[in-house]
């Protein structure tokens, strides 16, 4: 069964694209708060995704396809580790990106922002390597 990957492929475009270009910029400027604005909005489709997506690749683990759709997002990921599809510390930061977005929902502000750039060098990792277990039939 072959997954479609293309938009989760550009959303990783748009993230290293933005996440290059911040680093170009001075910090507090029009310029850098676009870049950070992007990245920390592209970082939430780009986990939705990723969740998606998992869900499609794990379907086959399961019997019906309604038991893969009541599992959640973290859920998802510990199914990824019990079927060998991701390790335990990459899951584990799969967790922290989940937790880090579901702090967007209360906090908009400057500090969730910031603590959001922290998280891309790993975060930008560990969307490729998905993409890359995803697309491996």
């Amino acid at each position: 069964m072959s997954i479609n990957t293309e938009y989760l492929e550009q959303d990783i475009a748009v993230l290293l694209k933005s996440y290059s270009l911040i680093k170009t910029v001075e910090e507090g400027s029009i310029e850098y708060e676009m870049y950070r604005n992007s990245l920390v909005k592209v970082f939430e489709m780009t986990l939705e995704q990723s969740g998606k997506l998992l869900r499609k690749k794990l379907t086959p683990f399961f019997a019906t396809k309604k038991a893969v759709d009541s599992l959640t997002f973290k859920d998802l990921f510990r199914y990824a580790l019990r079927h060998s599809l991701l390790e335990e510390s990459e899951v584990n930061r799969w967790f922290k990106y989940r937790d880090n977005r579901n702090n967007t929902a209360h906090d908009y502000g400057r500090a969730f922002a910031e603590q959001t750039l922290i998280l891309m060098n790993d975060f930008i990792k560990d969307v490729n390597h998905l993409k890359d277990v995803i697309e491996n039939e």
